[in-house]
């Protein structure tokens, strides 16, 4: 992969381009995406425009961050990529297929959520939790194969959870519970790894290993990366590209081209302190 990105126009006033021009080798590929959502709760109904005219690819191999606030269309896009969201217009493709048709395939696309919205009470060991990550692959009533079942403990130990296999999810600690999650959504084998705020609910010590084990991850099993981050810092030094989103994309180039009038157009407030420059 070429260390200096060709940039393509993006037609946004604010800013000149937006990332590497459309290829053959893209992992996922959006092209022109807008999506409304819909208040259902009012006679009106309503619609909320959350991604406008999104324009985003993803090398086979990249390792790309997505940052952006609260309500800036992040999960909104992940949803789209994984299937799970339809209703909007433009075009996704995964892997050349359309996003329902990749995650049917079961070892497309491995997804980390935001663990937020985990039950840590359900009964279940890490081993059973990683061995769900195989469901797609196989069926929900199919015996899982010697050489699956050899893998999941292979991805625990290189995720360093092989000791808790045997203990409560709920037990774990915040760490060793997203490295269980991770473990999960590559057992399948993926090419593609799509994670959601994966360092949220962190303590910093850990924010740090689960960062330094994506990008272990992204190098060792060749993996095509997307993650998404409130964490700056962390993704500007993990990741080959960075994509910052609010409501459609001001940015999508090297980490290292991000400016604070970027950042200050995205996030508008706490950019100063963040980056340790002085207002102006």
């Amino acid at each position: 992969m070429s260390t200096t990105p060709l940039t393509v126009s993006c037609g946004h006033p604010d800013h000149d381009h937006c990332g590497p021009a459309p290829s053959a080798n893209d992992a996922i590929r959006v092209e022109r995406v807008s999506f409304n959502y819909r208040d259902r709760s009012g006679a009106s109904g309503k619609a909320t425009r959350v991604l406008e005219d999104v324009s985003l690819n993803v090398e086979a191999g990249m390792n790309l961050g997505i940052i952006g606030p609260n309500g800036a269309g992040k999960t909104t896009l992940l949803r789209i990529m994984l299937g799970l969201l339809e209703g909007y217009s433009g075009k996704v493709t995964i892997a050349g297929m359309s996003p329902k048709q990749a995650c049917r395939r079961g070892n497309i696309i491995g997804y980390v959520p935001q663990r937020a919205g985990a039950e840590w009470r359900f009964p279940l060991t890490g081993r059973q939790v990683v061995r769900l990550g195989l469901v797609g692959k196989t069926g929900l009533f199919r015996r899982y194969c010697a050489a699956d079942l050899e893998y999941a403990e292979q991805i625990m130990h290189r995720v360093g959870v092989a000791a808790a296999a045997d203990s409560p999810i709920g037990e774990l600690s915040g760490g060793q519970q997203q490295r269980l999650f991770i473990a999960r959504a590559l057992v399948a084998r993926p090419s593609i790894l799509i994670l959601d705020e994966p360092m949220s609910a962190i303590d910093a010590a850990g924010q740090r290993e689960i960062g330094a084990l994506i990008r272990d991850l992204h190098h060792s099993l060749k993996l095509t990366i997307v993650v998404v981050s409130h964490d700056i810092e962390a993704l500007a030094a993990g990741c080959t590209r960075i994509a910052c989103l609010r409501k459609t994309i001001h940015y999508h180039d090297a980490p290292q081209g991000l400016t604070p009038a970027v950042l200050r157009a995205v996030f508008q407030h706490g950019i100063d302190a963040v980056l340790g420059e002085e207002k102006v």
